[in-house]
């Protein structure tokens, strides 16, 4: 354009009215490149200066500078006007109704026998006793002969017991969680207090009360001068913490290999004995076995069944409704996380 000063304020005027008529900042943008930016005709006039007088150039470059100075604070005044009002609808468009229910997407939880067994170990952890676990596939040795469970004894054929192959593995799928009672009394030297849950498994078919899989915990004491009175008030302690404060127990003499003298527990709830599980002194044979002298040491062991727990607890009356999975019996429960 030619340098005059109607070319100066006609170029001005143009910027100012073009960046009062832009509605967004990447309108202004487009403003700015084309008003301000290099090849804008102000920009172009300033160019022209070097061809000029030194008296026309000091002449015209401050109009050309007063100029591009008010085009400067159009843009600048413009943009926090845009900026406001872009910072106003973000948090219209984008604003979150706190009164609108929450959707209800279900949540995952924790199986009842679960919730069971944190329930119990929380109680004996309580007590001083240590969670001691095990594998689930087992050597032979541990699950029977280490329990003094003798090779012709019936709970070692076929039909009690789930013998891995190849048979000379000499490997079980555990019938009891009694071999993390062995492996800890093998690895530890006594005083031992420890509780011992877990799955098992038997050739048992599943109906309304049995299960081929099934849970059991077990509690193991090894210290000098333990008697069967503190196995009873152990018991006693576990079934009123478990169902209820008013629930009385008997031991009613009993056999297991494992034990000397042993007994069933049996507990009094609704109205009528119910057997519970089997528990004794730990025999000094298996005390032997794993290298803990008896002359010195006594012990008491117990091992009830969770699912019979559970369902005496909570009225349940199909071993069906623990083992298959359905929401409508899991959720009644709650998740079981704190």
């Amino acid at each position: 354009m030619t340098l005059s000063e109607q070319s100066i304020e006609d170029a001005k005027s143009h910027a100012l009215a073009a960046i009062a008529a832009a509605d967004s900042l990447e309108a202004l943008k487009e403003v700015r490149l084309q008003h301000a930016g290099d090849k804008s005709p102000i920009a172009r006039a300033n160019q022209q200066l070097g061809s000029l007088s030194p008296e026309e150039r000091a002449t015209f470059g401050k109009i050309i500078g007063q100029a591009k100075g008010q085009v400067a604070a159009a843009l600048e005044a413009q943009t926090k006007v845009l900026e406001a009002q872009r910072d106003a609808r973000v948090l219209i468009e984008e604003r979150v109704d706190v009164s609108i229910a929450a959707r209800r997407t279900p949540k995952g939880g924790l199986h009842p026998l679960t919730i069971l067994t944190n329930e119990i170990c929380d109680l004996f952890l309580g007590m001083g006793y240590r969670v001691a676990e095990g594998p689930e596939l087992e050597a032979e040795w541990l699950n029977f002969d280490a329990l003094n469970i003798p090779a012709d004894h019936p709970a070692r054929t076929m039909q009690d017991t789930f013998f891995i192959e190849p048979l000379d593995s000499h490997l079980v799928l555990r019938t009891h969680t009694s071999p993390v009672q062995v492996r800890t009394m093998l690895e530890e030297e006594p005083p031992i207090y420890v509780i011992c849950p877990g799955r098992t498994y038997r050739a048992d078919e599943l109906d309304a009360t049995h299960t081929p899989v099934f849970s059991q915990v077990e509690g193991l004491v090894i210290d000098k001068g333990i008697t069967m009175a503190d196995l009873k008030g152990t018991l006693d302690h576990f079934a009123r913490s478990i169902f209820g404060p008013d629930v009385k127990t008997r031991l009613r003499s009993s056999f297991f290999p494992f034990t000397e003298p042993s007994a069933e527990v049996d507990f009094y709830f609704n109205g009528r004995w119910i057997e519970w599980g089997g528990c004794g002194m730990v025999n000094p044979k298996v005390l032997v076995a794993c290298g803990i002298d008896p002359d010195v040491y006594s012990g008491f062991a117990f091992g009830m069944g969770l699912e019979r727990t559970l369902m005496v607890r909570h009225g349940i009356t199909d071993m069906h409704d623990i083992v298959e999975g359905d929401l409508r019996f899991t959720q009644s429960f709650g998740t079981g996380v704190k």
